[in-house]
């Protein structure tokens, strides 16, 4: 039997061995740097090929859009980073209210000095930790008004004050890192009709 296989390896055609050997030697010609394999790769695909062109078209579509959506899901991280506290804050809001109340109702009971001193100082604690947390307090008395922060429930002839300027701050307003949580609940001056 190794005759028999003696006999068939003997039998290929010489030119299919010859073309083999040339295309071997061919691909042992080639340089392997980088300009070498570029040449390589031009003269296998044509640069001008429509479906090169095409797929070409399509992996910078694709970088693009995951760009893209890197840069939107970064956005969004730091939107929600910024917000998070958002819900806590507004539930904290009507705690400062009442507090607030009890000072401003405990001043006027002279039994009350030293229990309206504790709650002034647990007042000013509580809203520091707050404004480290980029709550600011709108709507003071003077200010200008403003629909955006301000929300004007009449108005009051003044003679003392501006057309247009706060005269009542009827319930405080709050902003967290420039987004209104609550409006300020005010009252509006206006001219005194003569």
């Amino acid at each position: 039997m190794s005759q028999e296989n003696e006999n068939l390896e003997n039998e290929k055609p010489e030119s299919s061995a010859d073309e083999d050997q040339s295309e071997q030697d061919h691909w042992l010609d080639i340089d392997l740097s980088e300009e070498g394999l570029r040449q390589a790769c031009h003269e296998q695909i044509c640069p001008q090929c429509e479906l090169l062109i095409k797929e070409k078209d399509k992996t910078l579509r694709a970088l693009a859009d995951a760009d893209n959506f890197k840069k939107r899901l970064t956005r969004e991280k730091e939107e929600f980073c910024k917000y998070a506290v958002t819900s806590f804050v507004e539930e904290i809001i009507p705690v400062l209210d009442n507090l607030e109340l009890a000072i401003e109702h405990g001043r006027k009971n002279k039994a009350c000095k030293e229990l309206v001193q504790g709650v002034e100082m647990t007042m000013t604690l509580f809203r520091q930790a707050l404004e480290n947390n980029n709550l600011v307090q709108v709507g003071r008395v003077g200010e200008e008004f403003d629909p955006g922060v301000h929300e004007a429930l009449g108005q009051e002839e003044r003679e003392d004050m501006r057309h247009g300027t706060v005269c009542q701050v009827l319930q405080k307003g709050y902003l967290l890192n420039d987004r209104l949580l609550r409006p300020a609940k005010v009252m509006v001056s206006k001219k005194c009709d003569s």
